[in-house]
């Protein structure tokens, strides 16, 4: 029997109980779905990550306290207090490091933000003039924060524009005087509307210097990160080395394995991401697998109620000479058609549940979200569905195609 003529027939088959084949695939539209939906949100949160990353700049080196973590376990070491001034002083001789163009600590913290009568809790991050020029972010009115308000310990603030329609509305904020936690600092520059550059959201953020901060809100000594920005790409890898021997000399370590600081580059930070996402992938795939496997079942065994409503066409196709092996072609035909089908709704389904979600992520929530729909996601639904179809639908297959056509024929 010909391969067009087994198509065919398996056509007809499913065609004889449309509703019943759509009932039967949708463990299969569900997990195909869920696949879809998971690689294609996945590749867009790591592409949204990826950009901010990239938002530093690539000639950016961040120093964080504690290890570099490699495990939900130690992301505590984050909060350790071990980046300080006798660091930033030995990074900035150019004896112990070359290279470095400039660098800023950095410290922030949650904290309510009030004018008169008008409050707001925002992000405060005390800092100084270098993060202005790592991100490119620039006041549309007054001024940035310079380095004599850092050595001074000024009681000065730069407001994102959130922060200055949230407390002042249209009224001019230059020269006023906030209140953060008690203490009043005066407003010396408004931020250009820029939206989250990095990690940052500038429209709702109040910079101040890093020295201000540390003794007035927060009472540390200590440093949250340190960003580095030095003269060109191509030395980076040298500076990282030169930094970690350095730091390892200040904080009196001898063992790389015991250091209490971890030095990350875009490209580390990059590939960080990249494998989280893809674990997390992999994990939220591998439970979605599962409505794939129950609708495996689900189609076995509608097969084998199939073979035996069709008991009677089998023994006629054997009368007439079809062969086991055109019995079993067709009978596998037909549910690789079903779980293909299935998938190819799957995949459709996904598309759209994803290009919804980046709808309401950009449009709604304000993220710069965008659509990702991998090419190797739709290729994976169709070879999953299709291979559910092979693997379930061989043992009904094979029964049917062993069937006595004497018998089949005699069957009522």
């Amino acid at each position: 029997m010909k391969l067009k003529n087994t198509i065919q027939t398996a056509f007809h088959g499913l065609r004889r109980n449309t509703s019943r084949s759509l009932l039967t695939v949708l463990g299969i539209v569900i997990g195909i779905t869920a696949i879809i939906l998971v690689m294609s949100v996945g590749k867009g949160a790591q592409n949204l990550i990826l950009d901010q990353i990239r938002g530093l700049g690539s000639q950016t080196i961040i120093i964080g306290p504690g290890q570099e973590p490699k495990g939900p376990s130690s992301y505590a070491e984050l909060f350790t207090d071990s980046l300080k001034e006798k660091d930033i002083t030995a990074l900035k001789k150019p004896s112990n490091v070359r290279g470095i163009r400039d660098l800023t600590p950095n410290v922030e913290q949650i904290a309510t933000v009030s004018y008169e009568q008008e409050t707001m809790r925002t992000n405060i991050i005390g800092t100084s003039e270098l993060l202005s020029k790592i991100l490119e972010v620039f006041p549309n009115e007054g001024t940035f924060l310079s380095d004599n308000d850092v050595k001074q310990k000024a009681k000065v603030a730069v407001i994102g524009s959130e922060v200055k329609k949230e407390l002042f509305g249209p009224s001019n904020a230059l020269g006023k005087k906030i209140k953060i936690k008690g203490k009043t600092f005066e407003i010396i520059g408004v931020l250009l509307a820029k939206g989250r550059v990095s990690f940052l959201d500038v429209d709702h953020m109040v910079a101040i210097p890093y020295t201000t901060a540390q003794q007035y809100l927060l009472g540390i000594n200590y440093f949250q990160n340190i960003i580095i920005r030095v003269e060109s790409e191509d030395i980076i890898p040298r500076v990282v080395d030169e930094i970690k021997l350095t730091m390892r000399e200040t904080h009196g370590i001898d063992d790389p394995s015991k250091d209490d600081f971890h030095v990350m580059t875009q490209a580390d930070a990059a590939e960080r991401v990249s494998m989280i996402t893809g674990i997390l992938t992999i994990l939220l795939m591998s439970v979605a697998a599962i409505s794939l496997i129950v609708g495996g079942i689900g189609i076995m065994n509608i097969m084998l109620v199939t073979v035996s409503e069709r008991t009677h066409e089998i023994g006629l196709r054997k009368a007439i000479g079809a062969t086991e092996k055109d019995i079993m072609q067709q009978f596998l035909l037909e549910a690789m058609l079903l779980t293909a089908f299935g998938g190819l709704i799957g995949i459709g389904l996904g598309a759209f549940f994803a290009l919804l979600t980046s709808v309401i992520l950009t449009q709604i929530i304000g993220l710069n979200w965008s659509f990702a729909f991998p090419i190797s996601a739709s290729i994976l639904g169709i070879g999953v569905s299709s291979t559910i179809g092979l693997i379930f639908g061989l043992y009904p297959a094979k029964r049917a195609s062993r069937l006595s056509p004497i018998e089949a024929l005699r069957y009522e």
